[in-house]
Order: structure tokens, then sequence, then C-alpha cells
């Protein structure tokens, strides 16, 4: 492997789903009823999700995500004018939805979750997170109690339990999550659209691989009180690593999210970190912070992969279940060809 820092931003503005496409194709759901080679949901619609009965009387008009890449994913399935509201973000928008992100109101402080009384301020009639813990009496509020309230809410199956790991956790996993929501919000052709769309930025990703041996790799999110948190089992960079087909050195931790030690890190040595770039204010969030601790730390300077400067940066939201997840497929093939 050649001394190379890269920094991997891919364009995905080939994912964009028309609102216009609404009622056409098929969904798995046996909530939906086709007429004239057209599906639409069927309401009640019911579904579990994370252990809990949803029930949705029909399609959402004011829906909140507790998350940027929730309300990136409705805004790719067609419906983002739907969204009322959102929070929790956590880097720069894709360029090609940014303007429509743009439009819907942040109900949080930069970087904070929204709290329940601003989420019931703003009325929704569904409420979608991609974290355990925003769904917290703290924070947006527990999921039975807003059920109470007759506000359905779908939490990301990556998460049912905060950062423990899961035993499914695949880009089969994400994609239904997409048609889940594309049948509660009645527009089913629009995930499945989404779906292949998706598939095939992992295929074409997968055919162009090379790469020479199995590379050890180190999914460096971020830093809390100066401990590092990398990706361990159970989520989506494992997945990925196993799909490109490297080594994630912390594929041994207890859970999907390790907070780890820097001597464990130095322990593994890995030959290449995945650097996440975030923006949502944190110490150590941006990818440049990370790279100037990694040099000037005397135990982490001497890390194989600092040394040789085989650090790949992607954006933070890569990392997260989302459709910028499947992103980090094509980023880490492309990143690891430029840093070998």
């Amino acid at each position: 492997m050649k001394m190379k820092t890269v920094a991997v931003w891919l364009a995905v503005s080939t994912l964009i789903v028309p609102a216009g496409c609404a009622n056409g194709g098929a969904t798995e759901t046996d909530k939906t009823q086709t007429t004239a080679g057209e599906a639409k949901t069927t309401y009640p619609l019911t579904m579990k999700n994370c252990g809990l009965d949803v029930a949705v009387e029909a399609a959402p008009q004011r829906a909140v995500t507790l998350n940027q890449s929730a309300a990136e994913i409705l805004i790719r399935l067609g419906v983002g004018d739907r969204v009322v509201g959102s929070g929790y973000e956590i880097d720069k928008t894709p360029d090609d939805i940014a303007a429509q992100y743009k439009k819907i109101p942040i109900l949080s402080a930069p970087g904070a979750e929204i709290k329940h009384e601003a989420l019931l301020q703003a009325q929704p009639d569904f409420v979608y997170g991609s974290f355990a813990s925003m769904f917290t009496a703290d924070q947006a509020g527990e999921r039975a109690e807003l059920h109470k309230l007759d506000v359905p809410t779908y939490l990301t199956e990556f998460d049912c339990t905060y950062h423990e790991t899961v035993a499914n956790a695949d880009f089969k996993l994400l994609f239904q999550e997409y048609r889940d929501l594309a049948a509660v919000f009645d527009v089913p052709s629009a995930g499945e659209k989404l779906v292949a769309e998706q598939q095939a930025v992992i295929d074409n990703a997968l055919a162009a691989k090379k790469i020479d041996g199995t590379p050890k790799v180190m999914w460096f999110y971020s830093t809390y009180a100066g401990t590092p948190w990398a990706a361990g089992p159970g989520g989506l960079p494992q997945h990925i690593s196993e799909l490109v087909g490297v080594k994630n050195i912390f594929d041994d931790a207890k859970t999907k999210w390790a907070e780890v030690s820097w001597d464990e890190v130095a322990a593994r040595n890995p030959d290449v970190i995945v650097l996440a770039d975030l923006t949502r204010g944190e110490p150590n969030d941006t990818a440049q912070e990370k790279i100037d601790l990694l040099k000037k730390d005397p135990l982490t300077s001497r890390l194989d992969a600092v040394v040789n400067n085989r650090l790949i940066t992607i954006p933070g939201r890569y990392m997260d279940p989302g459709h910028g997840s499947v992103q980090a497929v094509p980023a880490l093939v492309d990143g690891l060809a430029t840093v070998q």
C-alpha cells in the first residue's frame, strides 16, 4: 500500500424518487391491494416493528423524523413534503436533496435530539427515527406513550436496543425498512425503485473492487471524553467489511458501536482507518480533527495506517443506518484502491 490520504464523497443524484411515482410497482406487505397493475396501501396498516405493534390509520401528512438520515430517506421516497419537522443533524446533506431538506423545520438544537414538547408542538401523525436513544422519556418520548396519543412510530430495526448488535444487520434489512415506510406512506413503488437503485450501487461497486489481501480496517466514528468509538459486529459497517473483503479489527466487540481504547487500537494496528466526517460540533467530530489527533498523539502516530497515510474519509452518515450507508460500499472500494 502506498502513502495516500483519500477523502471519498460520492454523488447520489440517481437516488431521487419523484413524488409522481407514488402508486406503481409492488410491495411485500400484506396490507396492499393491486388495482389495474398498481399497488396501493390498504388502511389501517398494521405491522410489528422492534417488538411493538404499530397501527397506521391513514397515509401520514405530518411526519416528524428524529434525525437527519431518517428525513433523507423520506425525501428519497418522494414524501419529503409531508415531513413537518426533523432533528439531530450530523453532517452535510447530499447536494441533490439539499433544497428539499432545507424546507424541513429543524426542531432541535444543533447536534441535539428533539425533545417531547417540541415534537408534540409539531402535531405529528407519524414519527420515524434511527436511534433507540431518541425514543425515551427524556428525549422525544417513549414509543408506547406516543402510540397512546395516536401517533404511530417507526424505529429502524438496526437499533431496536441502543448499540446492541443485530444478528441480521445487512442491506436486506435496510431495504425492508424502505418497503415498510413506502407502505406506510402509500408509495410502495417508490420503495421498490429505491431498493433497485441502491442494490445497483452495491453491485457495481463490488464488481469493481480490486483489493490486495485482506486489509485490517478500523471504522473510526468519533471520540467521547478522549475515548474512541469504533464499529463492532452486528451493524452495517461490519456487513460492508464482509462484502468488500476487509477485516473489521473490532469484529469481536460486544456491541455494534464499541467504546475502545487507543491501546487496543495500537495492539490491533489497522492497515486502514476509515474516518467519519461529522459536522455536529462535538470534539474530534470532523475528519480533519481525527487526522490531527492521530498524527499528534505519540501512540497513534506510530500506527501503520497513520504512518503511511492510509486514511479514508467518508461522510459520517455513511456509518449510520440509512440510504447513505449504501454509499459506504463504493466509498470503501474506491478508497482502498487509492491508498493501497
